[in-house]
């Protein structure tokens, strides 16, 4: 995947762009969404980051993730440019349950989605693909690598999410564009493969 890093002169897209494509970052609370659309993005990102306060301290779970002092209340935004012709956009959508209306209606458009795990709190993933599969949007899955995480085998993991065998599952450190690419290819080509299947 051959794409235009950010330069003075990549704030516009170009002018032969003629194919934009919306793709999702989704996945629980403090799962590295915000980090991941940055590493991407070509242009500086949009971020509706805001400072934590007390008054959510009851509803959002910092386990594991004390260090976190902001949360994103809107959306995350980037692009990211593939070819002479091809844009993508990346929207990270919040992971707390109170902003699900939000990105519920970030689906409309949207091709898929990549849904970020963490191994030390797999099970707050559920929520996230469930109301992927009920909008029937699809997506594949990256385990987000965290210091002193738990590293378990693929299978593990697929067992765990209860992922279907076509859903696609990978690795990636959201702080390493190679590692995010990666991960971004295999959703693309997810859907590549799903739309081949439906014009066949």
């Amino acid at each position: 995947m051959d794409s235009a890093l950010a330069s003075d002169g990549a704030v516009y897209l170009r002018h032969s762009v003629r194919t934009a494509a919306k793709l999702l970052v989704v996945g629980h609370f403090a799962v590295g969404k915000t980090t991941f659309v940055g590493t991407l993005s070509e242009i500086r990102p949009l971020r509706t980051e805001e400072t934590m306060t007390q008054a959510g301290a009851h509803l959002d779970d910092l386990a594991g993730t004390e260090s976190k002092t902001t949360t994103t209340v809107a959306m995350d935004f980037g692009r990211l440019t593939l070819s002479d012709s091809l844009v993508l956009y990346l929207f990270g959508a919040p992971g707390q349950k109170r902003f699900t209306r939000l990105w519920q209606d970030m689906t409309r458009g949207a091709l898929g989605a990549l849904v970020l795990a963490d191994t030390r709190r797999l099970e707050q993933s559920f929520d996230v693909m469930g109301l992927l599969e009920e909008h029937g949007l699809p997506y594949a899955v990256a385990v987000n690598h965290f210091d002193g995480a738990p590293v378990h085998p693929e299978e593990e993991i697929r067992e765990a999410l209860d992922l279907l065998p076509e859903t696609p599952l990978v690795t990636c450190d959201a702080r390493d564009r190679v590692s995010s690419t990666r991960a971004l290819i295999s959703l693309v080509e997810y859907l590549q493969t799903r739309t081949a299947q439906e014009y066949a």
